[in-house]
Parts: C-alpha cells; sequence; structure tokens
C-alpha cells in the first residue's frame, strides 16, 4: 500500500482522549513515545528488529521483546529476546528464550508472563483436527503454544502447555489454516483474579485459563471473527478485542474492533470502517479502551491507529512513519505495528518525565 501522507491526519482536542501513545515499528529498532500531534516525545533505540513490540511499566520502565536469529518460527510474531530498561534506556533486567513470540506481560507479582512455541509430543499431534491434511511443518511436526512465567532472577514460576493442558479435539483448526502450528497463541493477558486470557488466531478463539488448574473454564468461538488479536478484559466485565475479518465464511473481508459480554456472548458495541472494506488488517493488530470510552485502534499492517468514539465517530488518526524493509515476499517497505497503548500524562507510566 502506499501512502500518501502519515504522521497525525485528524485531531479533534474536544473529543479525543489526551495522552501519550507508544509505537514499535515492527520492522525497525525503537520504540517512540508520540504526542497529540505526533511530534516524538522520547525514544528508545534496541539491539534487535522488534519481536513485535513494547509497552511501558508503573515507574516508568519499558518492556520490549526482540527478534533473535534462533529458535523456531512456525508462524509471525517470533521474538526470543525480552528485556526491560529504564528511561534512560538502560539495561534493568533480561531474559532469553528463543521460542518466545508475539505476546509478553509484567504480572502484579513482579513475574514475567510470555507465549512461546515447542513441538507437539506426537500423540498429542494426532489428535489436533483440522485444516489441509498433510500441512504439517518438516517432518510431521505440529508446533504449539506453552506459556511461561518467570521470575526476576530467571526461574520458571509456572507453566502451561497447549498439548497437555487443552482438550485438542474440542478446538479444530480452521480450514484453511495449515496444520504446521497449533493454535497461534497471540494475546496473553492477566485477569483480576490471577487467571489468564489467551487469543488463539487459527481457531478463532479466546479463552480464560485457570491459574490454579490450568484448565480453560471459559472458551468463545467465532469463526466470523476472522482469526482475531489482542484482548482485554474491561472494567464493566466485557471483553474488548481486534476481530481480523480474514478467512470468514461469508462476506468482504474486513476487520471490526468488538466488545462483547462474556456471560451471554452478546455483542454490545463494535466499529467498522464505512464502508466496511476500509479498515482491515488481516494480521496483527490490536485496540485498547480509553478512561473516556473512546476506544484506540491499531490497523497494524498499515501502521494507522485512530481513535474512535462510542458513536464510531474519528476523533484522532495517525498513520506511522517509520519504514522497513519487509520480509513478507515480494519485499518491499512496511510500516506495519503490531499494538500500540495511550497512557495518561501523569499516570504512574509517565509521571511527569516528559516535563
Amino acid at each position: 500500500m502506499r501512502h500518501r501522507d502519515v504522521g497525525v491526519l485528524d485531531y479533534n482536542p474536544a473529543r479525543a482522549q489526551q495522552g501519550i501513545t507508544i509505537i514499535t515499528p515492527m520492522h525497525g529498532h525503537a520504540s517512540y513515545l508520540i504526542g497529540m500531534r505526533g511530534e516524538i516525545l522520547h525514544e528508545w533505540q534496541w539491539p534487535l528488529q522488534a519481536g513485535m513490540y513494547a509497552q511501558l511499566l508503573p515507574g516508568g520502565n519499558v518492556l520490549w521483546a526482540g527478534r533473535t536469529k534462533d529458535g523456531p518460527s512456525p508462524g509471525g510474531g517470533k521474538g526470543g529476546l525480552i528485556r526491560e530498561c529504564d528511561w534512560a534506556g538502560n539495561l534493568v533486567w533480561e531474559y532469553q528464550d528463543d521460542a518466545q513470540h508475539h505476546d509478553l506481560r509484567r504480572l502484579r507479582n513482579g513475574n514475567t508472563l510470555y507465549i512461546g512455541w515447542e513441538a507437539m509430543p506426537q500423540d498429542a499431534a494426532r489428535r489436533v483436527v483440522g485444516a489441509e491434511a498433510g500441512s504439517e511443518a518438516k517432518g510431521g511436526i505440529i508446533w504449539g503454544d506453552y506459556l511461561r512465567e518467570v521470575t526476576p532472577d530467571g526461574k520458571t514460576a509456572w507453566e502451561w502447555h497447549a498439548h497437555s493442558d487443552m482438550e485438542l479435539e474440542k478446538f479444530p483448526l480452521h480450514p484453511m489454516s495449515a496444520r504446521a502450528e497449533f493454535a497461534h497463541c497471540n494475546a496473553c493477558t492477566e485477569l483480576a483474579n490471577g487467571d489468564i486470557m489467551l487469543s488463539f488466531r487459527k481457531i478463532s478463539t479466546i479463552a480464560i485459563v485457570d491459574k490454579k488448574t490450568k484448565a480453560i473454564r471459559w472458551h468463545k468461538r467465532d469463526d466470523d471473527w476472522g482469526q482475531q488479536h489482542d484482548c482485554e478484559m474491561l472494567a464493566n466485565g466485557n471483553i474488548l478485542f481486534f476481530a481480523n475479518g480474514i478467512h470468514v465464511p461469508r462476506g468482504l473481508f474486513h476487520s471490526r474492533a468488538i466488545e462483547f459480554d462474556p456471560n451471554t456472548g452478546e455483542t454490545v458495541w463494535s466499529y467498522q470502517g464505512s464502508p466496511p472494506e476500509t479498515f482491515f488488517s488481516p494480521n496483527i493488530s490490536g485496540c485498547q479502551r480509553q478512561p473516556n470510552g473512546n476506544t484506540l485502534i491499531c490497523e497494524g499492517l498499515f501502521g494507522r491507529i485512530f481513535e474512535v468514539t462510542p458513536a464510531g465517530d474519528i476523533v484522532w488518526e495517525y498513520i506511522c512513519p517509520y519504514f522497513g524493509d519487509s520480509p513478507r515476499p515480494g519485499g518491499g517497505k512496511s510500516n506495519a505495528v503490531f499494538r500500540a497503548y495511550r497512557y495518561a500524562p501523569g499516570g504512574p507510566e509517565i509521571q511527569g518525565r516528559l516535563g
């Protein structure tokens, strides 16, 4: 896609949620804090290409993952090196697992949770249902997800494995997926009670794992979501996520931001483009509810980050101006952004550090 304009395209100061937004261009080596007019307020330079994004922690440190050369990569989203740095960029903490991918979170107990890939045991791989027959990875391998929680001194405090902790037969792969990977987890979020909410792309499922028993205590699948990304539990108990809209059973490909009630399964709010096809990222992407009720949306593949009101009005829109070499077939330059977050200027992540 050829962008005609970059930076801030639209800004309504009276209706937008004021704050500082962090972006990490996927094909670059930096994270930026940007103001409401697109100005760079702070930045961190990294030794590796992004392994997908960075997030601010209370106290002003930044948690980031970088893409290492070693380890498996059966799908997009590879990371491998996790770093926490202070405001000035000094290393505070580091942990390396070359199989780490997509998401990582600092837990309330101070530990760090992340997603990783592992080859599923053959007896478990035979239980995987769906997708194109014979489309396993080289050697007949099916890669599965694991979660690992590590302490500040690098010790494993808790683990979860899809091949042993999921009832695999209940979660068939999408017919248009390949059997090289089950089930492509792309988000892990700690809930108020300590349980973990997950997003699985290749089975269009959001699930909640009981932290104590490791069992999936709740899940919802909807192939109309089109292999979603990101998920957060809102203060009202509803779940907000980004529905990518790829490989949908019917209709024109288009993305949506959706809020639904997990008790009833009913959608209570959603946003889509007008016409629908004008808002579409087939992969990556995310969304974040703002204190004023607006929603910040990252249309990741095209580096577009925008804020909408509950009525769907766009009150802030920004196109990432940082392009890097895309590894996809055909190459070219890409300004893709996996996920973006906005922070209050006076909140614990910023706390007046910007003057």
